[in-house]
This record gives C-alpha cells, structure tokens and sequence, in this order.
C-alpha cells in the first residue's frame, strides 16, 4: 500500500521537532550538528530570532492579499536587491523551480520581442541541476532526471562541464541564452573557475546571448560573497535565485536587467504567493543581515577554518577521503568509499551532512556556525571516518 506521504524520496530514518541555531534535535532527544542546513537554505540557523520576530510581526499584521496589489514588504525587498546587485528588477517566487521556469521564459520572451523569435536554443551543462519542473529537468538534460517524463520540454543544448570548444560550437542563430550555476551543488560542488565565468561572459556578449546565472544555491552568502558570480568580477543579465533567501521560509526570485526583463509585460507572468508579505518580511531580515560587510568577511573568515580543518581531516583519512572541493561555505569531500556510507555514519556521530553526485559529500553549514562548532563537526566527522571500513 502507497504511504499517505507521497514516497520520493528515500529519507533517513530521522524526525526532527526543534532546531537552535546550527542544532537540531530529535524526536528522542538527540541533538545532530547540522552541516546541511536544508540543502543550503537555513542561511541563519534554526530558529533565527531576528527571523522569527520578521515573521511573528509580520503573521500579526498581514499574511497574504496577491500581486493584485502593490505589497510594501515585496517592494523594500526588491529595492535592497537591485541596490546590492547588478539587476535593475526582480520578481519574487516561492522557490528555485519557479525561478528557473521564469528565466526561461524571460530569455525566449526577450528575443521574440527584438523580433528574433527563432532565438529560443538554451545551452548547459551536463551535472547541472536547475529543479524539478518540466523546463528544469529539460534543462539538466540527465537521464537520472528525465528518464519517463517525457516527452522533454525542447529548446535545450547541453554540453560538457567545462568543455569550452564544444560550448562554442554549440552556438548558433537559434541560441538565446547560456545557463549555468558558478558552483554546481547537486552536480558535486563543481566551481567553475573565475576565467571560464569571465570567458562565457565574453562570448555571451560576442553573440549577443544572455547570460543566466543559477545561484539558487551557491547564492546569498554562501560563497563569502552576497552572489557568487562577484568573485568573477563580472555580472549576468538574468540570476536565480532562492534556498537562503528565505532563511526557511519558502521563498525565491529573478533578477533581472531592465534589457533582459524587456519582454515582461503585464500578463505574461504571474504567482499567486510569489512575493507574499510573509515571505518578503523574512527575506528582507535575511538580507540586512547576511549583505553586511562585515557579515560576510566572518563567512570568509570561517570558510578558511573550516577548509583548513577539511584538508586535515582528509589526510587523516586517506583510505575513506580523496580531496576537498568547493567555495566559502559551499563545501564538498570527495569520497574514496561510498558517499552514503559516510552520510550514514555521519549520522551515528549525530553530524548531518549531504550527498551529491561524483561520490561528494557537501558541507553547506549555517553562515553564522561558530568556531567551536566547526571544532566540532570536525571531531564528530573524524570519529565517522573511523567507523567505516576503507572500500
């Protein structure tokens, strides 16, 4: 017989009921550090106060009257976004998915309006992951992702990470835009180097093509940047974005410059809960807090530390680990034994961590985890790799 709860995904064998800061505690009284933070998305912890107190005020006042209407916590939220950033709009959503499926709407929209409307080609890149809708899974193009969903969503070209002639080659008059996320997540913690983002920059502008960047997790922080496509030095001309955003409460957007965003006009899209007061009250908490330069130099500041402790731990284990990977806060160790089993044992030691594809384990830990509980995560990572057995 089928669960009430549509059965999905494969979960651990785990409830959790309170979360402090970078702890959760289960039902029976266990407390887990958590190194995954919702894949990404408790950018502040659990049960951030000045989040609750966004919400709680919020929840008093006003929960939700449509995008009918003008929404005073929507517009501050958009107005601190395109002040921090390249973009010029934005358009909130509830989540990545939706965000994804409004880039590409946006990018075919943009040319059919210059009157190219054969322009409608997308090209990415193979272990991308950009959500689980129609368009999104088209877009990562893997039979892990497509395999009896079709028939496929057309319009997408993918090539291979990192393959730079075959990129180029995959141009052509009916190309629109490039997607790509500068630190694949779910791909591996796969960053691509400065030059390369510099490099697609480049070429978008040679050909005229937009740029789209999926920082839907490697966004809003998380790199040690607020995006982190600044460490590049350059900008897209549409960005995903979603996951820290809402520091937990559901909660995404597009931004946009005004070129890009030229072909959304009224009625061409639209959310009934996109930019909910609830939502952008928490968002705009998230915010202030997290684009703070000083904030965000103790990201940097941590990410050092916790790199340097990885690196250690990984020589300490050269049987069960291979090597460290990623950017900031966006951490992955390759495995030499299966990634699961070290997400398993992981969880006997009471440390959460996340799986992800290339054999990685990803370490995507509240921005504001302390020193001590790196310290920590290390101790209980350590005490893990112990207790497996080297393949």
């Amino acid at each position: 017989m089928i669960p009430s709860v549509l059965p999905t995904y494969s979960r651990a064998p785990l409830s959790f009921i309170t979360g402090e800061g970078s702890w959760l505690i289960e039902e029976d009284g266990r407390r887990f550090l958590d190194l995954g933070a919702g894949i990404a998305v408790n950018a502040l912890g659990h049960a951030n106060p000045a989040l609750v107190a966004a919400l709680t005020e919020q929840a008093g006042k006003l929960w939700h009257t449509s995008n009918l209407y003008h929404i005073p916590q929507q517009q501050a939220l958009a107005d601190k976004l395109v002040a921090l950033s390249f973009a010029d709009t934005v358009f909130f959503t509830n989540s990545g998915t939706e965000s994804c499926e409004l880039a590409v709407k946006m990018a075919r929209k943009h040319f059919y309006d210059k009157d190219q409307p054969e322009r409608i080609e997308i090209i990415t890149f193979s272990g991308s992951f950009h959500g689980r809708s129609s368009a999104g899974i088209a877009a990562a193009g893997s039979e892990k992702m497509t395999k009896g969903f079709g028939p496929l969503l057309p319009g997408f070209k993918h090539v291979e990470f990192g393959g730079h002639e075959a990129l180029t080659d995959a141009i052509s008059p009916t190309t629109a835009a490039i997607l790509i996320e500068p630190v694949q997540g779910e791909g591996g913690i796969r960053t691509v180097p400065d030059q390369c983002l510099k490099g697609l920059r480049d070429l978008c502008d040679q050909h005229d093509i937009l740029l789209i960047f999926d920082e839907v997790q490697c966004g809003v922080g998380r790199t040690g940047k607020l995006f982190a496509h600044e460490w590049a030095g350059i900008t897209p001309d549409i960005m995903m974005v979603a996951k820290g955003i809402g520091g937990g409460f559901p909660l995404g957007a597009v931004l946009a410059t005004e070129n890009a965003a030229s072909g959304m006009k009224p009625g061409t899209h639209g959310s009934t809960y996109g930019g909910n007061p609830l939502g952008c009250a928490v968002g705009n908490a998230v915010i202030d807090i997290i684009a703070d330069p000083d904030f965000l130099a103790e990201v940097n500041r941590k990410a050092g530390l916790l790199r340097q402790k990885l690196e250690a731990l990984v020589g300490s284990h050269p049987d069960i680990f291979d090597s460290v990977r990623g950017s900031g806060l966006m951490l992955g160790i390759k495995c030499k034994v299966t990634n699961s089993d070290v997400v398993t044992a992981g969880y006997a030691q009471q440390v959460i961590t996340v799986p992800a594809a290339d054999n990685v384990i990803r370490l995507l830990p509240p921005l504001n985890i302390t020193d001590d509980e790196i310290a920590e995560a290390i101790s209980r990572l350590d005490h893990a790799a112990s207790s497996i057995t080297p393949a």
